[in-house]
């Protein structure tokens, strides 16, 4: 590869460390570090290919200084855990807000095909949901309890089963990634099938508003969980089918490990999301409407506000920030 091909194909990457590195504010030791590898390895093509030319002085001078902000930024490990919420994942996600589109699309996608499937097929919703749940959902209308389902239990038993069952739901999808990005799209598309089945179910039964109310006190959070669950999925997915200027394998480790912080991230979304659905869910459809929609419309918020728009504010404020070095300055061409 030509220098000049080189460089532009890797400048908005060292912009992008440039930026980082005048953030000291910001710093993580992890985010460094993955600097450190990316920067290194450029410099390593650099002296190979383009010896004692300006941009490999450049990058030399880059790595030195994302180097001293290993050592230089070491924070104590209490301050660890709370860098990670309010930096670390938010600067993850703001590098995956295409991929978070993607998931998205897929699963309104699919949601909208299980709810159109419903309304054409009257047989598709006992396929999707099986004829014993279908059945008793039935009964619990016909009785006045269409929310019945969510009382049949204890709530500790209840969080604690589907707390289980939503983690396994998403490190599912996170995992079959590793099926180019496939495992992950089919385990959206069954959810999104399944969810717009069920409220096409209760749409047709007449009882649709009292199952919004209730049904998205903890569908909200919990849906949106599958998402980024899928989002995290194709990440990894997408570290295999285009590894860059990375070996497959590299990527594939950088992709794998983006992914899971994204995973670990959601646990506490998910376990309040079944602490939701466990206690307050089953008083959903006698709970007044200003507070159900209260819960409903914070959770939503928060999940834009964080996993969106706060990600993008960071990078803002990394951009207004970040004052270009001379070096960088000619290398860039701004």
């Amino acid at each position: 590869m030509k220098e000049p091909a080189f460089v532009r194909q890797n400048a908005d990457k060292w912009k992008k460390f440039e930026q980082i590195l005048t953030n000291p504010n910001e710093a993580r030791p992890d985010t460094y570090a993955d600097l450190f590898v990316e920067i290194t390895d450029d410099l390593a093509y650099a002296r190979t290919f383009y010896p004692n030319s300006q941009v490999s002085r450049y990058l030399n001078g880059l790595a030195a200084k994302v180097h001293q902000s290993i050592y230089k930024n070491k924070r104590e490990s209490s301050n660890r855990l709370i860098d990670f919420w309010r930096y670390e994942l938010p600067h993850l996600f703001y590098q995956s807000h295409r991929l978070l589109f993607i998931s998205f699309l897929i699963f309104m996608g699919s949601f909208l095909i299980g709810c159109l499937s419903t309304i054409y097929d009257d047989t598709f919703v006992r396929l999707i949901l099986s004829d014993g749940y279908v059945n008793m959902t039935l009964e619990n209308i016909k009785d006045g309890n269409a929310m019945g389902v969510y009382k049949d239990s204890e709530p500790l038993y209840m969080f604690i089963r589907i707390a289980f069952n939503n983690v396994r739901v998403a490190f599912l999808t996170f995992v079959l990634g590793i099926f180019f990005s496939i495992g992950t799209a089919f385990v959206l598309f069954q959810n999104g099938v399944m969810v717009g089945s069920f409220m096409t179910m209760f749409a047709q039964e007449n009882v649709l508003p009292v199952a919004l109310k209730t049904v998205w006190l903890h569908g909200t959070l919990e849906i949106a969980a599958i998402v980024i669950a899928g989002c995290a999925g194709l990440v990894i997915g997408n570290s295999i089918i285009f590894p860059g200027t990375y070996s497959r394998t590299e990527s594939f480790k950088r992709g794998a490990m983006q992914g899971l912080k994204t995973l670990v991230g959601l646990v506490p979304i998910i376990i309040l999301a079944a602490l939701i659905e466990g206690y307050i869910t089953r008083h959903g459809d006698s709970m007044p409407l200003a507070l159900s929609l209260f819960i409903i419309i914070g959770s939503l918020v928060f999940m834009i506000w964080y996993f969106i728009i706060y990600p993008i504010q960071l990078n803002k404020r990394g951009e207004v920030q970040a004052e270009e070095k001379t070096t960088a300055a000619f290398i860039l061409g701004t």
